[in-house]
């Protein structure tokens, strides 16, 4: 059907001199659906007949080209299912090699969301021991007069000193920068991946499914988007963003555990349905 479609079309294209001379010499009344300009709008021509005919051959030939151009088209429109069928056009991308990047990539991600948590975390405390040491030193009671300068340091005193220790150890450990550039891995790579995991299940099937590992992808990219919207607030001093961050990612993390059984069960379909490479 296709072919008769466009050698019809290529027919119309080739020879419009030799329909336009058949439509004028053999048989105008039965080809020429159209009545004359005059005709329609029920005026008496006062130009020459000449000038009548030029008029109807115009609106024929307009009338023949945009059937051609259908004709042209149509093909294509019709071959539009088929060119987002798969079956081998994508080559190696469609092989086993490709599929599986998605889920190591992913399994990659999520420990690494776990030592982001843990940097962020140590970080916290570089900002919130100073407020313990601040608490603690108003709990020291000034020595009374009398008493030796080298007596032994109160319990107070004591825990003042080991938070003094600890915040140097921590604040050597340079956690805010390892934190900030560890989230920003996590997010260039994450939603390079999540993107990538979904173009590839379509390059191999033609097309996604939705379900909950499908949604919950969706869910854990947007969420990494909103986390890092917060930092600069963060930066200013914000303590409501700082709560949001931690909040969102902490859903982010029970999302991710959840798509790990999801996740699993496509990997085994993966090895059931593609091959090597």
């Amino acid at each position: 059907m296709l072919s008769s479609v466009t050698m019809s079309s290529t027919l119309s294209l080739l020879k419009p001199s030799v329909l336009h001379s058949t439509y004028l010499h053999h048989s105008p009344s039965k080809l020429n659906p159209l009545p004359s300009i005059s005709a329609r709008l029920n005026i008496i021509s006062k130009d020459p007949p000449n000038l009548q005919k030029l008029l109807d051959q115009s609106i024929y030939v307009l009338k023949n080209g945009s059937l051609s151009l259908t004709a042209i088209t149509f093909p294509f429109l019709l071959e539009q299912k088929d060119a987002l069928a798969v079956g081998g056009e994508f080559g190696i991308l469609e092989g086993r090699t490709f599929a599986l990047i998605h889920p190591i990539v992913m399994v990659s991600l999520f420990f690494y969301t776990l030592y982001a948590g843990y940097l962020g975390w140590q970080w916290r405390r570089v900002r919130t021991i100073q407020d313990e040491i601040n608490e603690l030193k108003k709990q020291v009671k000034p020595k009374p007069e009398g008493q030796p300068l080298e007596a032994p340091p109160s319990h107070v005193e004591l825990k003042i000193q080991q938070l003094t220790e600890e915040k140097k150890e921590l604040i050597k450990g340079s956690y805010r920068d390892k934190h900030y550039n560890a989230g920003s891995i996590l997010l260039g790579f994450g939603v390079l991946e999540a993107v990538g995991g979904g173009l590839n299940t379509w390059i191999r099937t033609g097309k996604l499914f939705p379900g909950p590992h499908l949604f919950g992808g969706v869910a854990i990219t947007v969420l990494w988007a909103l986390s890092a919207a917060l930092v600069p607030s963060m930066q200013k001093g914000s303590k409501t963003a700082r709560s949001l961050h931690i909040a969102l990612n902490t859903l982010n993390v029970l999302l991710f555990v959840s798509q790990l059984p999801t996740g699993f069960d496509i990997l085994l379909k993966v090895f059931e349905f593609t091959n090597w490479p």
